[in-house]
């Protein structure tokens, strides 16, 4: 269990690091070809590793120079070849516009194992809703 544990915390860790240095060809490679992303911009859901490709690349290209990210409380459970994931995360960072920006959000990533090792089947990220305004609470700090 403990090296189980292990094996996907590296994968996470992994892509990370990845997101962080906006490299899209490792980033990819976390991912299974049939991948389910639910991200907090439309559309959503994002079907397929090609259709997340896409959302990475325009993500990344809305940043000048390197991503900060910040993760803390991960929290993993594994069973066999499935694992599931959730933690609290910010990618913080300058937009081409300027504007330097960076909030908190939950993630949810499903894994399972297979001879190639572990990938992301389905992730999850989204933002708190203040159900007064029907806004985003954007400004939480865990």
């Amino acid at each position: 269990m403990a090296s189980t544990q292990s094996e996907v915390r590296s994968l996470f860790e992994r892509q990370f690091e990845a997101i962080r240095i906006k490299d899209i060809d490792r980033l990819m490679a976390f991912y299974s070809p049939d991948v389910v992303y639910f991200d907090v911009v439309p559309p959503l859901q994002f079907a397929g590793a090609a259709a997340l490709r896409g959302r990475f690349s325009e993500w990344f290209d809305g940043y000048t120079g390197p991503l900060g990210m910040d993760t803390r409380d991960m929290h993993i459970l594994t069973s066999g070849d499935i694992a599931v994931a959730h933690w609290l995360s910010r990618v913080r960072g300058t937009l081409k516009n300027g504007r330097e920006v960076g909030s908190w959000v939950r993630a949810t990533s499903c894994c399972q194992r297979s001879n190639d090792g572990w990938l992301i089947t389905h992730e999850h990220i989204s933002l708190a809703v203040d159900v007064k305004t029907g806004s985003a609470a954007m400004d939480l700090v865990p």
